[in-house]
């Protein structure tokens, strides 16, 4: 059933209207920034509420849509600029601007003395304006627009203290690596349009007969498309082989790490596989690439954290990790499962970034865990709230995290398209996972401080401005465990909800959890000296892993020197030897043509009506032989 609702609009226009108040009133008023800012994010989550409301209360079926108007019309080919909110949809803008609202709030503290202040706000509601277009579009052209928005929007957040190049740098990264993914979606939209001759989601759902019958170069369509959108989702979300840009997007201010991080833009790609649930269950191929590329990143970024010491990095191969999860549990059929990690995720990790914002603030500025320690003294707000978040990402029941990764690996192994061999590659990345989140909150929170003496002597508590939104996520992810988010995914994309693992592999889980943790606090709180021993050990190993695999480096040397190399060729040889010659050529020609046919121009009148003779004659003498 789908009920028109004219003012889901607003749940868009409310951050959009922020950044236009932004953009012409700031000058005027410098101190609207920190009250706009939040507050109009706070206003699209309570537009956004009572959207989830008025789905309630038309039953599990129901669909809200707000037709805008008709933006395309192309022979079959009609896009019309909709919004909808289902239950799938609906979770995500909860999501989107709960979260986001907090971390508003959150870095009017944070960012309170930067004088670039209006700006940053003006790019983080225009963030989650691109966001919510992303998760509210009925059409998957308009949801490329979004998807095109947040990309643009990262750019600019991760880059916004550009004065310093290796900032800039971290932007550009995203912006390309993020091209690369965004060339595979469309032409997974150029094959759907090819095949069904739309790209709207409901009418995609409906021909889905025709979609499965149809082959592209013998490929089934299905596979390609689900292939090409993977691609896409790979960039947008972190995974094997787009990856990279993400930990380098910590160059941005914390907010921006918690807002891309967890809430945002590396949701995209998850979302999507989400809401596309009706072509990848024509396409087991592609579904199986899903879940052996989401397992093999979640170990990957797992063993990378381990030997991080910057504590954003280390959040920042966990974000990688964490998502590799979710593909995980898309490609196993588990889509409520993964959906529901994506929720518990935004709490746990929205908290650790802000809680490492608040580390950082109190430590003016350093982020280095081996200059910390000891923080739990000073800092007893952010620890307790960091202490929650590390026990509910490390699955420790009966905190959030412990919930929504159980049902991902449990279906694993018992999904409508199990992967046992991905299931196993993610119990070992939930072992590992209780250990480098251990060592970041013993090496950060526990023992004695290693700070310098005029880091100690100015250590203190974050403002309420910061610390309030850690409690509320903190509580959120205390208790997010217990939301019913997989039986509201189920009822849009049609799954039937596996059952609860048994008793023996909740145990295992339970006990990589705790075993993860102790041997965390074995090694750094209750056993100096034995990192040092361990990393002497570990040799190469140990350097190879902190070094993150030389993965950049491989693609500098295989895909970024080339690419200059050629370029490099082309400005000092082909564009002077082909491009401009031709352009040259092409001048020289006109001029000397110009030149001739000048003389003919001779001003006498019997030479015209000469030329005027013998033309007609050859025309004539022309047509006779013919």
């Amino acid at each position: 059933m789908v009920i028109a609702v004219p003012w889901l609009r607003w749940i868009v226009l409310w951050p959009a209207l922020g950044v236009l108040l932004h953009l012409l009133a700031s000058r005027r008023w410098p101190r609207l920034a920190p009250l706009a800012g939040p507050g109009v994010i706070g206003l699209a989550f309570a537009t956004a509420c009572a959207a989830v409301v008025t789905l309630a209360g038309h039953g599990s079926e129901a669909a809200l849509v707000d037709g805008v108007y008709r933006w395309i019309r192309v022979g079959a080919l009609d896009v019309q600029v909709a919004l909808r909110v289902d239950w799938l949809s609906a979770i995500m803008v909860l999501v989107v601007t709960g979260i986001g609202f907090l971390i508003h709030v959150y870095a009017v503290g944070y960012m309170h003395d930067d004088p670039d202040r209006t700006r940053f706000f003006v790019y983080l509601n225009l963030f989650v304006a691109a966001m919510l277009v992303l998760v509210l579009a009925d059409n998957l052209l308009v949801l490329f627009v979004g998807w095109e928005g947040v990309g643009l929007c990262s750019y600019l957040l991760i880059g916004f203290w550009y004065r310093e190049p290796a900032n800039a740098d971290a932007g550009k990264k995203a912006f390309l690596v993020n091209r690369i993914g965004d060339a595979g979606f469309l032409l997974g939209l150029f094959v759907l349009v090819q095949t069904i001759g739309t790209l709207d989601i409901a009418s995609i759902e409906r021909q889905t007969d025709v979609l499965a019958a149809a082959t592209l170069g013998g490929w089934p369509v299905p596979v390609v498309v689900g292939l090409l959108l993977l691609l896409g989702a790979t960039g947008k979300s972190a995974q094997i082989p787009l990856y990279v840009w993400l930990p380098d997007a910590m160059a941005g201010p914390t907010p921006v790490s918690a807002l891309i991080h967890a809430a945002t833009m590396v949701t995209a790609g998850v979302y999507m596989i989400a809401r596309l649930h009706a072509v990848y269950a024509l396409a087991p191929v592609a579904l199986a690439v899903v879940a052996f590329v989401g397992a093999a990143t979640a170990l990957l970024a797992a063993v990378i954290a381990l030997a991080q010491t910057d504590i954003k990095k280390v959040l920042a191969y966990s974000t990688v990790s964490q998502l590799g999860y979710m593909f995980l549990g898309l490609g196993v059929g588990a889509t409520g499962a993964a959906v529901f990690h994506l929720v518990t995720h935004a709490f746990f990790k929205g908290l650790l970034f802000l809680g490492a914002g608040s580390v950082i603030h109190g430590m003016g500025g350093e982020q280095d865990m081996r200059k910390m320690g000891g923080l739990r003294a000073h800092m007893p707000i952010t620890f307790a709230t960091m202490l929650v978040a590390t026990l509910a990402i490390a699955g420790v029941p009966p905190l959030s995290g412990f919930f929504s990764k159980d049902e991902i690996l449990w279906g694993a192994f018992a999904g409508p398209h199990a992967q046992p061999v991905a299931g196993v590659v993610g119990y070992a990345a939930a072992a590992l996972t209780a250990f480098y989140m251990g060592r970041l909150f013993i090496l950060t929170f526990l023992g004695t401080c290693r700070a310098d003496e005029h880091t100690r002597h100015h250590l203190h508590e974050s403002p309420a401005v910061m610390t309030i939104p850690l409690l509320v996520l903190a509580v959120l992810a205390a208790g997010g465990g217990f939301l019913p988010v997989p039986a509201l995914v189920e009822r849009v994309v049609g799954e039937h909800h596996a059952p609860h693992a048994p008793l023996g592999m909740l145990a295992l889980a339970v006990a990589l959890a705790l075993g993860g943790l102790a041997v965390a606090w074995r090694f750094y709180g209750g056993a100096p000296g034995w990192p040092e021993r361990v990393t002497r050990a570990a040799g190469p190993l140990y350097t190879l892993v902190r070094d993150k695999f030389r993965v950049d480096e491989l693609y500098g040397a295989l895909v970024v020197r080339p690419l200059f190399a050629l370029a490099d060729l082309g400005a000092r040889v082909i564009d002077p030897a082909l491009i401009d010659a031709a352009a040259d050529g092409a001048a020289h020609l006109v001029r000397r043509s110009g030149e001739r046919l000048r003389r003919i121009e001779s001003g006498n009148v019997q030479h015209y009506a000469a030329l005027l003779l013998a033309g007609a004659l050859g025309l004539l003498g022309f047509v006779l032989i013919r």
